[in-house]
């Protein structure tokens, strides 16, 4: 173990959140999520019993969400609702994130089969043990030491 790292955080994805770069993509994953068809040979780390608010929280820990972007955060849009419906573990997830935003910046609903073809260009999967249907959620990577956040 090591001090200040968040047990969640496993060894593999430690080593692929230290191997992004600016603007890559991880896509954070409910249970049902379709990631070996998606992953195009990309890492897919598995937290098997952990669900998505507790992954969010444990992988924001560390990394820092891009700053010259309008939306860092993309959730997969429920289908059949409004465009404006959010789950309550979307809202939750949302909630947690949100502070982390800068002025002008917000989370993104995108289409169901529009996350799949993002998921494509991810640098990596994490399946969680998330059992909400629509649990999905891609974080883009910005850098440290960014003087634009408080």
């Amino acid at each position: 173990m090591l001090k200040g790292i968040d047990p969640v955080l496993t060894p593999e994805l430690l080593k692929v959140l230290m191997e992004m770069g600016h603007d890559d993509a991880i896509v954070l994953a409910d249970a049902n999520f379709t990631a070996v068809r998606y992953a195009g040979g990309k890492p897919i780390i598995r937290l098997p019993g952990i669900g998505m608010a507790r992954a969010v929280k444990a992988v924001t820990s560390l990394l820092p969400l891009v700053a010259d972007e309008v939306h860092p955060v993309g959730y997969m849009q429920v289908s059949g609702q409004a465009g404006s419906y959010r789950s309550a573990l979307q809202r939750e997830v949302l909630a947690d994130l949100e502070p982390a935003f800068l002025a002008g910046q917000s989370a993104e609903a995108i289409e169901r089969f529009a996350f799949y073809e993002r998921t494509k260009s991810a640098f990596a999967i994490v399946l969680t043990g998330e059992l909400q249907p629509f649990g999905n959620f891609l974080l883009r990577k910005g850098v440290i030491g960014d003087t634009l956040r408080p």
